[in-house]
């Protein structure tokens, strides 16, 4: 049997406590979000996104495609999918994505940049 050496079985030692430095932005921090929700004047930076694209339906696929006047391999490439995915979103086999709803979106609000 090979003799063990219990330094070499013991787990690095973890501090438990967080720097002074730390928890005092820690406090500012919390001290901020208060005067936030309470509708307080401070120097902060908010960003104010957009809602996720709405769900579209096959036919919504379909029209859109039809309406761009493209074949579905033609769509496909546009979109960067491939026709089988295509396909799939057209017979209601697969849903979109996020990605890829936002991008149809686009395709159908702005159709000229899905062409450049």
């Amino acid at each position: 049997m090979k003799p063990t050496n219990k330094r070499e079985n013991r787990k690095p030692k973890i501090d438990k406590y967080m720097s002074h430095e730390l928890f005092g932005e820690l406090i500012q921090s919390l001290d901020q979000a208060l005067q936030f929700s309470r509708g307080e004047q401070i120097n902060a930076r908010i960003t104010v996104l957009p809602a996720p694209p709405s769900p579209m339906s096959k036919r919504e696929i379909i029209d859109l495609r039809q309406r761009l006047n493209l074949s579905q391999a033609v769509f496909a490439h546009l979109l960067n999918v491939s026709v089988k995915t295509l396909q799939a979103w057209e017979q209601g086999l697969r849903v979109p994505s996020d990605a890829a709803l936002k991008l149809l979106t686009v395709a159908k609000q702005h159709p000229e940049v899905l062409l450049s």
